[in-house]
């Protein structure tokens, strides 16, 4: 694959995860925050016009659910503007987009798995902030596809199943919340749909532009692990596995709760399943069950 792939977000989950799989793809710049502040909107524009990139890849984002609520500025910084300029930028030199959304863009009523069809509702600045940025990104006149995905976690960076982990090894009981339904994806489910998609993608522009082919295919994606579980069951299947690598360790009871005895500043949808039909049928890629995935991740974690 000819050109570069700028990478953003690389300091973070899903960014680490894709960065040793899009090296063997091409020139990968990555830079770090420092070299690419996503609130500075002239300096995101600034980097794509020195990087002049093929692809960019965007898994950049504010994802502080609770303090974009006293931060809005910052998150629609982040999550809307960087991603309008982003899609400016490669709109001008061709380029295509990848970027990355949220489960949180719907209100979370319901049973339904959402999808893409659906109306959204966001229920907090973090969710609205990233529909922004999807709705940017569209208007941009940028090839792209945007994957929305849900409750990421991996074996590095800061995440729900450490967290748990570390305070289960702490602690007597902990109290889960039990009442939000929705998938677990693991950062590393989600470079693999990526890099997948961008070769696809490339076999698909053999002579032809790039940015066409996307477009033909682009738009909104779910993209979470298959099946479904709240907070409280992924919780207990991670402790369990932990529980059966470490017989000896003692681990906390969990207790599962209502969101309404966890108040958050946030409020957090009770609905965040999601269809995935859509990326399997025009995609050909199918996203791993959670528990495998979780299964793997308990074993890297040594």
């Amino acid at each position: 694959m000819a050109g570069r792939i700028l990478l953003t977000g690389v300091s973070g989950q899903v960014g680490a995860a894709l960065l040793p799989l899009l090296q063997p793809m091409g020139e990968v710049v990555a830079p770090l925050r420092a070299e690419l502040d996503l609130s500075d909107a002239e300096g995101v524009r600034r980097v794509v016009r020195e990087v002049r990139p093929r692809w960019i890849v965007n898994p950049g984002a504010y994802t502080a659910v609770d303090k974009a609520e006293k931060e809005p500025e910052l998150a629609y910084a982040v999550n809307r503007d960087a991603v309008r300029v982003l899609g400016e930028e490669a709109a001008s030199i061709g380029a295509a987009v990848i970027s990355f959304s949220t489960d949180y863009v719907f209100p979370g009523d319901g049973t339904k798995p959402w999808l893409e069809t659906d109306g959204t509702g966001p229920l907090g600045v973090y969710g609205a902030s990233k529909l922004a940025g999807e709705q940017a990104l569209a208007a941009s006149g940028a090839a792209y596809m945007v994957f929305r995905t849900s409750w990421v976690y991996g074996a590095t960076g800061n995440n729900f199943l450490k967290t748990i982990l570390r305070f289960a090894r702490e602690k007597e009981e902990m109290k889960i919340v039990a009442d939000q339904h929705g998938a677990p994806t693991w950062s590393e489910d989600l470079a693999r749909l990526t890099v997948h998609v961008m070769k696809r993608m490339e076999d698909a522009a053999e002579g032809r532009s790039l940015a066409d082919t996307v477009r033909e295919a682009g738009g909104v994606y779910h993209a979470c692990d298959a099946g479904e579980t709240t907070w409280f069951g992924f919780a207990s299947e991670f402790v369990r596995l932990a529980q059966l690598k470490e017989p000896e360790q003692r681990f906390a009871r969990l207790l599962p709760i209502p969101s309404s005895e966890y108040p958050t500043p946030a409020k957090r949808p009770l609905n965040s399943r999601m269809n995935c039909e859509k990326l399997k049928k025009e995609l050909g890629f199918t996203m791993p069950e959670w528990r495998e995935s979780v299964a793997q991740v308990i074993e890297r974690l040594g």
